[in-house]
C-alpha cells in the first residue's frame, strides 16, 4: 500500500532528477532568506548558481546543532514570523532549546510525510491511532497527529504520562496502532502485564522512534504486546517524525527522498563514505522547507544505507537503524563504546530472568574510568537462589567484556528498582568531570 506511489515507486534516475531540481531553488532560497548561510557561503567562495545538481551538494558548508542555539529563537527562519504558522523546540536538557518553524506548506509536507509510514504499516479508516508520544514543543506527537488526520483515522491526542490510564484508554476506545518511544512501549506492556489485561488489546501495529532500540527491544515489544513493532526515524532539525519510515518488511526505513538529501559521511575525515553497507554519519539537506529550511545538516547518528529495491516495490533507499551517535559515543579506558551494544547483550539474555530496564553509570575513580550496568531482574529470578543470580551476573560480564573489549560490573537490581520514563528513557549516567 502506498500514500503518494508516483513519488514512492519512482525511478532512481527520476528521483536524482527531482532532487537535483528542488536543491538548485532551495539554495538560492536559503542563500537570499538566511544571514547565516549567505556568510558561510560566501566565507567558503561558493554563490548559488554554483550549485547545478545534487553531484553538487558537497560544495555546500556543513551546518550544526550549535548554529540553532547561535541563532536562537528565529535566526535561522527564512520567513517572517507572521508567515510562521506553528513552532516547535527539542527537548534538550543542555543550553538553549533549538526552536524551527513551520509554514503551512511545511505542515502539508510534514503530514504527508507521516501519512506514508502509517499507510506503509497497513493502517486504513478503519484504524484508531492512539498517539502517546509527547505533544506540546516536542515535534512527537502532533507530526503523527497530523500524518493519521491526513489519512483520516480515528486520533487518540492522549500524549505520554499517566500509564494506567494509556492502557484503559486502549481497551475501552479500541485503539489498533500505538504510537510511543519504545522505551514507553516497554513499560506501557509491562504495566498491561501487571493489570492483567494484555489479552483485552486490540493493537495489531506500534510506531516507535525518537530514541535507539535495537532489534532485540524489537522482539520483546512484540512478543508483549502481540503486535508488530515498525521504527521510524526523524529529528526536530529536519521536520520531526516522518524523515524515514519501515514498511511491513521491516528491513530498513525508507527516506522520503523527495523531501530530504541523504548523505553519509566519515565523521572524522567528513569525506564521503561511498561503500556500501559501510557505517557512517548521516548528513541530511531539505529540499522543499520554506519555514526552517536546513543545508548539510550533521546529524551526530551513525547508520548504514542500502541502496537497493525493497520488496514492497518502494525506490527509496533504505536506512537501518541507527548504529549510536557520534557524540554519544563512551570513550571508556581508551575505547569506543556504544551503548546501543550494551543494551543489545542484555535484552538477548531477556529470557534468562533479566527485564529489559536497565541503567549505565560511567564514573572516575582513582583516574581510571569505571562502568557499572544496573540491570532489573524478573520477578522469577528475583525469588531464585543467590548463586543463580551470581551466575547470570558473571555471563552478562563475559559477554559485555567480548563484544565492548573492556571490562564492566553488572549488578543485578530488585523488580521495579530502575525508574521508568514515559517519555526518552535515560539510560546513561555520566558522572566523569571531562574537559
Amino acid at each position: 500500500m502506498y500514500f503518494h506511489k508516483d513519488f514512492e515507486c519512482m525511478p532512481r534516475a527520476d528521483i536524482k532528477k527531482l532532487q537535483s531540481e528542488k536543491l538548485i531553488k532551495e539554495v538560492k532560497y536559503v542563500y537570499d532568506n538566511v544571514e547565516c548561510y549567505r556568510k558561510r557561503m560566501d566565507e567558503a567562495g561558493i554563490k548559488p548558481e554554483d550549485i547545478k545538481g545534487i553531484e553538487d551538494l558537497h560544495k555546500l558548508p556543513f551546518s550544526y546543532k550549535s548554529d540553532l542555539r547561535d541563532y536562537y529563537p528565529y535566526g535561522l527562519f527564512a520567513r517572517p514570523l507572521s508567515d510562521i504558522v506553528e513552532i516547535h523546540a527539542s527537548s534538550g536538557t543542555t543550553g538553549k532549546r533549538i526552536v524551527v518553524g513551520y509554514t503551512k506548506n511545511d505542515l502539508d509536507m510534514w503530514a504527508d510525510c507521516t501519512a506514508r509510514m502509517l499507510v506503509s504499516i497497513g493502517a486504513t479508516k478503519d484504524d484508531v491511532v492512539q498517539v502517546a508520544y509527547g505533544y506540546g514543543l516536542f515535534t512527537g506527537g502532533f507530526g503523527l497527529h497530523y500524518g493519521a488526520e491526513k489519512l483520516g483515522l480515528t486520533v487518540i491526542p492522549i500524549s505520554s504520562g499517566n500509564t494506567e490510564r494509556q492502557i484503559e484508554t486502549m481497551i475501552d476506545f479500541g485503539a489498533t496502532i500505538l504510537a510511543c518511544t519504545p522505551s514507553y512501549a516497554l513499560y506501557l506492556a509491562e504495566t498491561a502485564e501487571k493489570m492483567g489485561v494484555v489479552d483485552k488489546l486490540k493493537l495489531k501495529a506500534g510506531i516507535f522512534g525518537a530514541e535507539p532500540w535495537t532489534e532485540e527491544m524489537r522482539k520483546q515489544i512484540e512478543e508483549k504486546l502481540h503486535i508488530k513493532a515498525y521504527d521510524i526515524y526523524g529529528l526536530t532539525e529536519i521536520v520531526g517524525p516522518g524523515v524515514a519510515f519501515e514498511c511491513e518488511n521491516q528491513c530498513g526505513m525508507h527516506i522520503n527522498e523527495d523531501h530530504f538529501i541523504l548523505e553519509i559521511i566519515d565523521p572524522e575525515t567528513l569525506e564521503p563514505i561511498e561503500e556500501a553497507n559501510k557505517v557512517g554519519e548521516l548528513v541530511f539537506t531539505t529540499i522543499d522547507k520554506e519555514g526552517f529550511p536546513i543545508l548539510r545538516y550533521r546529524t551526530r547518528d551513525l547508520g548504514v544505507v542500502q541502496t537497493e529495491k525493497c520488496k514492497c516495490g518502494r525506490t527509496f533507499i533504505r536506512l537501518s537503524k541507527p548504529k549510536g551517535r557520534s557524540d554519544d559515543m563512551l570513550i571508556i579506558r581508551g575505547v569506543n563504546v556504544f551503548p546501543s551494544q550494551i543494551e543489545e547483550v542484555l535484552l538477548q539474555n531477556c529470557s534468562n530472568g533479566i527485564t529489559a530496564n536497565y541503567q549505565i553509570v560511567v564514573d572516575r575513580q582513582n583516574n581510571t574510568d569505571t562502568l557499572d550496568i544496573f540491570v532489573e531482574m524478573a520477578p522469577d529470578l528475583f525469588a531464585d537462589d543467590m548463586a543463580s543470580i551470581e551466575k547470570l551476573q558473571k555471563q552478562l560480564v563475559d559477554r559485555l567484556r567480548s563484544v565492548l573489549g573492556i571490562g564492566a560490573k553488572v549488578t543485578l537490581v530488585n523488580p521495579n528498582s530502575i525508574a521508568r520514563s514515559e517519555g526518552k528513557a535515560k539510560r546513561v549516567i555520566d558522572k566523569r568531570k571531562l574537559v
